[in-house]
């Protein structure tokens, strides 16, 4: 049954060293008190979106609790630095959804902080599947929850984040157009993609996922589950084969070579530069990427 997102029971995750990365404005414009209001990201994707919707906000620093190359947040268990860069932080922006199940942990030593679920009021899909941010439509959604969770949070610049956030949503509008008038008319509309990333986007745009190659990272599928997945893709006339840059490909190369059908790369958004000149347009990037791999492959 879909529902609505939650934090609640989701699964703990493991991501290394706490890094700050700034989309720090001047230090003399924080606060009274010469502070600046420290906005914590739980992973890549909601530390672009929070970027571009703190966007030239004096005073506002924008920073990501995990490294640019982690990927999606399937294991992860708090170290003590995430714990100290948690207590330091104003707001944490999660994605929700059963992305971070250690946020619990966190409220429980920081009951004051004030969490922002870029997914809440989203109906979850999929089996509960968090990634929504790869619709176009559900990053246009969390774009404008993390803005309103900012403006709630720091009502001195809440214009400012209802700008941005408009701003930037005006530019994801505009790819997803471009999106549908490439995508909709594809012949083929059937497509394997290696893990369950990618359910949101194929909705989107009314494409088929036939078939995921390792439901979650890491747990490579058996012999059983790789002949069953060969048959899906001789018997739909599946295109290609979609892996991601962050995983290995070694399942995919094996379906290849018995099948014939080419691997190509989807990238699920997860990773990126960390600089925030550089960042602020990764998202928008990644998705252009794909729609040239889609579109090439889907017309085939």
């Amino acid at each position: 049954m879909p529902g609505r997102s939650s934090l609640a029971g989701t699964g703990l995750i493991r991501l290394g060293v706490t890094l700050w990365l700034g989309a720090t404005l001047s230090a003399s414009a924080a606060d009274s008190a010469g502070r600046p209001f420290r906005v914590l990201c739980s992973f890549y994707p909601m530390y672009v979106m929070a970027l571009n919707v703190a966007q030239d906000i004096p005073g506002v620093e924008v920073r990501c609790m995990t490294e640019s190359s982690t990927g999606c947040l399937h294991d992860y268990q708090l170290a003590p630095t995430d714990l100290k860069a948690l207590t330091a932080a104003d707001v944490f922006v999660a994605n929700g959804g059963g992305m971070e199940m250690f946020v619990e942990k966190a409220l429980r030593q920081s009951p004051k902080l004030k969490v922002i679920e870029a997914s809440q009021g989203i109906e979850l899909a999929f089996h509960q599947n968090p990634h929504v941010w790869l619709s176009l439509g559900g990053a246009i959604q969390e774009t404008r929850t993390i803005a309103a969770g900012l403006a709630a949070a720091d009502p001195r610049h809440a214009g400012a984040y209802t700008t941005n956030a408009a701003a930037y949503i005006d530019r994801i509008e505009r790819l997803r157009h471009e999106m549908h008038a490439a995508l909709d008319g594809a012949k083929h509309r059937d497509i394997i993609t290696f893990h369950e990333a990618f359910p949101y986007f194929a909705a989107e745009f009314n494409l088929r996922v036939a078939a995921v190659i390792e439901r979650e990272p890491g747990s490579e599928p058996n012999a059983g589950e790789l002949a069953k997945t060969i048959t899906t893709v001789r018997q739909a006339g599946v295109r290609a084969i979609f892996a991601e840059p962050q995983y290995p490909g070694k399942s995919a190369e094996i379906i290849q070579r018995e099948t014939g059908v080419p691997v190509r790369t989807l990238d699920p958004a997860v990773t990126g530069p960390r600089e925030p000149e550089q960042a602020r347009d990764s998202y928008l990037r990644t998705m252009r990427k794909n729609l040239e791999v889609l579109a090439e492959a889907l017309r085939e």
